[in-house]
């Protein structure tokens, strides 16, 4: 390797995270977001270096355009998609989507904000993605996206009043809330209907993604008593066929169930309000892969 291609693929891999992080919060699909990354580096090795001037911002550029050419797709599918779809599950304990330090980059990660941005066209979402979670500018969005300034803060503000979402009013630090879900899950295995009741809110609310690949719930689960006897059987087949593992996910603590798949629950007031599941097995090679370098 010449020392002009060894220099040329350091500035790309200093820059590879950011455009994973991109790729990753726009598509909702990390296997999308490393294809994405690799058409960006086929990119860069056949351009004219000598034309960039500022390789981040050139990569940010090339990767946002083809994440708006992939969700074009991707909405197609998505709508033909058996049951409720999540995004991928991702580990963020290790920095993969970058630093999550505050509540407004744990929130750009998380399975409830991907899925509101599914609300958006692809502009918004990028502008959006953009904006909240890597704080550009508008005049730099409107630099990546080939628009004007002042469309760009329209954009902006149309997307982040649709996204918008009241914030949980519990939010657990991990060993209250691994604590809290080892009770919850001592009382599933139980099959203690009555004391689940008590720890799911009356509103509690479950949604499945198996994408039709394995059996899941194909609507979401309403209501504390219809809640409490799906997760008696389901729980039970889990924890009773696969190892546990509690992890961060998506900025989230999470139970990792084996290969079989990954659940994030959420608390309001000391009770669990929601579950969200991922079991489509496509979607959880890259997780897999997290786990095995862990």
């Amino acid at each position: 390797m010449s020392t002009q291609t060894a220099a040329s693929a350091a500035d790309f891999e200093e820059h590879r995270g950011r455009m994973f992080g991109i790729a990753y919060r726009m598509l909702g699909s990390a296997a999308e977001a490393e294809d994405t990354v690799q058409d960006a580096y086929l990119r860069w090795s056949s351009a004219d270096r000598e034309q960039i001037e500022h390789p981040g911002a050139w990569l940010a550029k090339v990767v946002t355009h083809l994440c708006l050419n992939r969700l074009t797709s991707a909405r197609a599918r998505r709508e033909e998609y058996a049951g409720p779809w999540l995004p991928e599950p991702v580990l963020t304990g290790d920095g993969t989507l970058g630093p999550l330090e505050s509540a407004e980059q744990r929130d750009s990660v998380s399975m409830a904000l991907l899925v509101l941005l599914e609300q958006l066209t692809p502009v918004e979402r990028a502008v959006y993605v953009l904006r909240e979670a890597f704080a550009y500018g508008h005049r730099e969005i409107a630099g990546l996206l080939d628009l004007s300034e002042a469309n760009c803060r329209q954009l902006y503000r149309r997307a982040a009043g649709r996204v918008s979402a009241p914030k949980p009013r519990f939010a657990p630090d991990p060993e209250q809330w691994r604590s809290l879900v080892e009770t919850f899950l001592t009382a599933a295995r139980d099959g203690d209907l009555t004391r689940l009741e008590r720890l799911l809110t009356a509103d509690a609310r479950f949604v499945g993604d198996g994408g039709g690949v394995v059996s899941a719930a194909r609507r979401p689960v309403l209501g504390r008593d219809k809640v409490a006897r799906f997760l008696v059987g389901v729980l039970r087949k889990w924890t009773g066929s696969h190892s546990l593992t509690f992890a961060e996910v998506n900025g989230e603590p999470a139970l990792v169930f084996g290969g079989a798949g990954v659940l994030l629950v959420e608390f309001e007031d000391g009770l669990v309000s929601g579950m969200r599941s991922v079991q489509n097995p496509e979607k959880l090679g890259f997780l897999q892969r997290q786990l095995s370098h862990s």
